[in-house]
């Protein structure tokens, strides 16, 4: 099993960039992918990036905005996160998954979330 931890949310203004960190402990040689993803109040969790050792992957939502990237020798993946806007509000969950294919679906470890709130 894999544990994840998030940090760095906060409250920023439309426009601004905040960066988001993961840490991951126990199991980690065992996961091949890791990602993020964000619910919004009264929404569905939905897929935001993902990485692995060959590339990264993006919502259509987020691309040219959003950038993931990993630290192997912290075992921490982070998103930076610019030209915010109040949509991209929502908890973000850190996922760890043993696949190496780029579904959204198969995750199998998650972080506690942390709050990302883009006011007007």
């Amino acid at each position: 099993q894999v544990q994840l931890v998030e940090s760095g949310g906060g409250l920023v203004q439309a426009g601004g960039s905040l960066r988001v960190s993961c840490a991951a402990s126990g199991r980690t040689f065992s996961r091949n992918k890791m990602g993020w993803f964000r619910q919004a109040p009264g929404k569905e969790r939905e897929f935001v990036a993902a990485i692995r050792w060959d590339g990264t992957y993006y919502a259509d939502s987020v691309k040219g905005r959003f950038t993931i990237s990993g630290d192997s020798a912290k075992n921490t993946v982070y998103l930076q996160m610019n030209s915010l806007k109040p949509e991209d509000t929502a908890v973000y969950y850190c996922a760890a998954s043993r696949s190496s294919t780029w579904s959204t679906r198969d995750y199998d470890d998650w972080g506690q979330g942390t709050q990302v709130t883009v006011s007007s």
